[in-house]
């Protein structure tokens, strides 16, 4: 499985100048070969390269490898649309390959080209990034945020034979709710709910200011809500994981592809709605579980939040309201995210029953 690396780089001044430097010809060498194959319709790797090699190289005064990298990150862009001129920012990630970006990790010392020649710079790190560079592979991004750089890099790791659980643990993924288990563990959102109002309220004052400094404080103020919604996803997950793997169950999640699309809220409901992180949640719960020998498997979301887990009568009915699940048919009454959770595990013991169930450990 493949997992990026993330570290931050500690270049002097000079070498910091550079890097920037390195960057801005890089990226106003894509935006020539972007140009050049609008013009001449030209949009493969092959052909681009045949095209533009000796021009870029000579024009830029690039090394090889950054020009080859600059015409596949043309050709990508226009692999994903090639409908209208692709456009890139100056200051835009470029990409390193193991021939002109080496890891010296004994000592967290990278050696990296640049305009200016090849350039030693530390680099710091945490534990679980000093692990994965064990297993580094492949290409590097160099990313200037906020005035500071960064590499992600590529680190293939190997993964153990997901093991043979008997029983499933379904997750039901909510708003008010987060996470609710089969097993009855609950995950509220309480606290993460009241951030996003909290900076919601105070984007509303920055954004009516409309001054140089209030719109700089509102871009700091958006990335640090982002930062602890992702963290609060990776502890949920991670005790997820950590939950199915101690008691040798698979995990069953709703395959949720679209909903944004196929559910209206109310007005006063949008903000909530559009800032609900269920697929980063299951792309955190999907990998952590492929590293811990953990099968998982997604099913069919429809009515699980109206059918019974006892009878299995479906009725909309069964939803008395946001927490209250009561069946019209046999009395059964249960919180509702509770009750859609235990018929996400059964839907997900028969998938993982059927020889033909699509199982993303597979």
């Amino acid at each position: 499985m493949k997992l990026t690396a993330k570290v931050k780089l500690l270049p002097t001044t000079e070498q910091g100048n550079a890097l920037k430097q390195t960057i801005l010809i890089a990226n106003k060498a894509c935006n020539h070969i972007s140009e050049q194959s609008w013009q001449d319709k030209v949009f493969g790797q092959y052909n681009l390269q045949k095209l533009l090699y000796k021009t870029i190289k000579i024009t830029y005064n690039l090394t090889a490898q950054v020009v080859i990298q600059c015409i596949c990150k043309v050709a990508d862009a226009y692999k994903l649309d090639n409908k209208k001129q692709r456009v890139f920012k100056k200051l835009g990630a470029i990409t390193y390959d193991n021939r002109i970006l080496s890891w010296k990790t004994d000592k967290q010392i990278v050696s990296i080209w640049s305009v200016d020649g090849r350039l030693k710079i530390p680099y710091v790190c945490g534990d679980r990034q000093k692990e994965l560079l064990k297993f580094q592979q492949g290409e590097t991004d160099l990313v200037l945020i906020d005035g500071v750089f960064y590499l992600h890099t590529t680190c293939n790791i190997e993964t153990p034979k997901p093991e043979d659980f008997t029983d499933v643990i379904g997750v039901d993924r909510g708003i008010r709710n987060i996470a609710t288990l089969s097993t009855g563990d609950n995950f509220a959102s309480n606290h993460l709910l009241s951030v996003r109002c909290r900076y919601r309220n105070i984007r509303k004052k920055l954004q009516k200011k409309r001054t140089v400094s209030a719109k700089r404080l509102l871009k700091k103020r958006n990335k640090k809500e982002t930062r602890f919604a992702t963290h609060t996803n990776h502890v949920i997950s991670k005790a997820i994981v950590a939950k199915a793997k101690d008691t040798k169950q698979s995990i069953a999640l709703e395959d949720l592809k679209g909903i944004g699309k196929r559910t209206t809220v109310r007005k006063k409901q949008r903000a909530t709605h559009h800032s609900w992180g269920f697929n980063q949640l299951a792309q955190f719960i999907e990998y952590k579980a492929l590293l811990a020998g953990v099968p998982v498997v997604y099913i069919d979301p429809r009515n699980t939040s109206r059918e019974c887990f006892l009878c299995g009568y479906i009725d909309k009915s069964n939803r008395k309201s946001q927490s209250v699940f009561s069946c019209v048919k046999c009395g059964h009454t249960d919180h509702a995210d509770l009750n859609a959770a235990m018929i996400i595990a059964n839907r997900g013991r028969a998938a993982l029953n059927q020889p033909y169930a699509t199982s993303l450990t597979a």
